[in-house]
This record gives structure tokens, C-alpha cells and sequence, in this order.
């Protein structure tokens, strides 16, 4: 009895172990730690799908995270704090855009660098943003657009089907209809 019970305390206590080092690998290739930058907040019209956690990206590379996201109580935009690795120095004229990784991907927030000499500093703020567009809004205006251009050419080519008749008889500038040409 005493032999079962050790051979299933050294048994647990393996698990155990083996369970401990599968978390420790699982959070350190995973990026979910804070990359040990400087903070920059950005503020938003909208960062639909955009989460705390989700990449912070310059020309496809990883540079940081997000890290909170809240609501400004005076303006009701979105504000979202980032933390960049502090090997990227990002010129204050910067824009932030909320992008997409593809048709049913996540979002991200993308940086494009900007001209000015001058650096954001830690706790700085981007004031170049460009927030979501949702996607039932971009397919309404595309069909909206193709309705109202489909309907101004049907009438385009009613008018000038009609035109295109009469100078095909012939029409004087009278009014009167011309003989046709020989």
C-alpha cells in the first residue's frame, strides 16, 4: 500500500513539472509579455476589433503591443496606449492606422512613420490617426455607388439613343426631317 501511494506522488509531482515547463515555453514564445518600451497613446473614432494584446506594427514588422484601451469622457473617442520596443524611434508626425490582416484576419495597428526630426518621447501621443471603417459600411456605399452610376448610364443611354435615332433620319435643325444621304 505504501509503494502505490509513492509511485502516484512521484507520478503527480512529474506532471506537475512537465505542466510547469510547457506554461513557461508557452509564455515566453508566445510575445504576450510587455516588450519593455516606452508608452505612446494614440486617440481613436473608432478601433473596432482592435483588443489589448493585438500587434503594433511598422511596415509588417512586430514593434509593439497594445496595451489599454479606454474612452475619452469629453470627446467619446478611443483612446489606445501602446508600448513600443525602445529601439524604434518614431517621429512625431507619425500616423496610426487601425489595419486589418486581410478579409477575415484580425486587426492591428499600423505605424507609418512620418519626416519630422523630432521623436515622440515616452507618455507622448500620436495625433495622425485613422481609425476602422466598418465593413457593412464599405459594401453599403460600394453597391450604392453601382446602383446610382448603373442608373445615371441607363438614362445616359436612353437620351442618347434618342438622339442617336434622329440624326440617324436625317433631322434638319428646323424640325423637319432631312432626306437621308446618297
Amino acid at each position: 500500500m505504501l509503494g502505490k501511494n509513492l509511485v502516484e506522488t512521484i507520478m503527480g509531482a512529474f506532471v506537475l513539472v512537465v505542466a510547469a515547463i510547457f506554461l513557461i515555453f508557452a509564455y515566453v514564445s508566445s510575445n504576450l509579455r510587455p516588450p519593455g518600451g516606452y508608452t505612446v497613446t494614440a486617440d481613436f473614432n473608432s478601433i473596432d476589433g482592435l483588443t489589448v494584446g493585438s500587434d503594433v506594427r511598422i511596415g509588417g514588422v512586430k514593434v509593439g503591443i497594445i496595451t489599454r484601451e479606454t474612452l475619452d469622457p469629453k470627446d467619446y473617442r478611443a483612446v489606445v496606449a501602446m508600448s513600443l520596443d525602445r529601439s524604434v524611434e518614431l517621429p512625431v508626425d507619425s500616423k496610426a492606422v487601425v489595419a486589418s490582416d486581410g478579409l477575415m484576419g484580425g486587426k492591428y495597428l499600423r505605424l507609418e512613420p512620418g519626416n519630422s526630426k523630432t521623436m515622440v518621447k515616452s507618455g507622448g501621443e500620436l495625433t495622425h490617426t485613422e481609425g476602422t471603417v466598418a465593413l457593412e459600411e464599405l459594401l453599403g456605399k460600394i453597391i450604392f455607388l453601382a446602383t446610382d452610376q448603373g442608373e445615371a448610364k441607363a438614362q445616359g443611354q436612353d437620351q442618347s439613343g434618342v438622339q442617336d435615332k434622329a440624326q440617324g433620319q436625317g433631322a434638319a435643325p428646323d424640325g423637319q426631317v432631312a432626306a437621308p444621304p446618297k
